[in-house]
């Protein structure tokens, strides 16, 4: 049994499910019903990984181009257009794609609010019984606040 959770992205859902402040069945339904709601950007956005840290990085992006994720002090994900994120590749050294043609965490993302929103409006969160830390709101959560919104800020947010 673990003394607590956190997850990185989709990782937040196993993590919330571990913690019991979500259901396995929600936690499944989090996972297929916004990965189906995600189809809809694809072909019209990318994410590139970028070996600098994440100030660095910010003063480099174009317009229609934002930091995804941050995952150690200097490794970045960014997302957004292509042509921006081809900016970013050309004049990054070592800088990569992530093999996916949309655009996670960025305002891409924003499109499909409504429909998130709807489909996972059934989730039914409750309070963990391992603590969960939240990626999304950058602290300790009970669990309980893990509804449809919460899952929607975390596809939509920096991670």
């Amino acid at each position: 049994r673990p003394d607590a959770v956190v997850g990185h992205s989709q990782g937040e859902i196993a993590a919330a499910v571990v913690a019991g402040a979500l259901s396995l069945e929600d936690g499944a339904r989090v996972v297929a019903l916004r990965s189906r709601a995600i189809t809809a950007l694809t072909g019209r956005g990318g994410m590139v990984s970028v070996p600098l840290p994440a100030d660095e990085v910010r003063t480099l992006l174009p317009e229609g181009v934002s930091v995804a994720a941050v995952n150690g002090p200097s490794s970045v994900v960014v997302a957004g257009d292509p042509a921006g994120l081809e900016t970013v590749l050309a004049s990054v050294e070592r800088a990569r794609p992530v093999p996916v043609d949309y655009a996670s965490h960025s305002t891409h993302v924003e499109e499909i609010r409504e429909e998130i929103l709807d489909v996972l409006a059934p989730v039914s969160p409750r309070t963990a019984s391992v603590p969960f830390f939240s990626t999304v709101d950058a602290q300790w959560a009970d669990g309980a606040g893990l509804d449809a919104g919460y899952w929607y800020r975390n596809l939509r947010r920096t991670v």
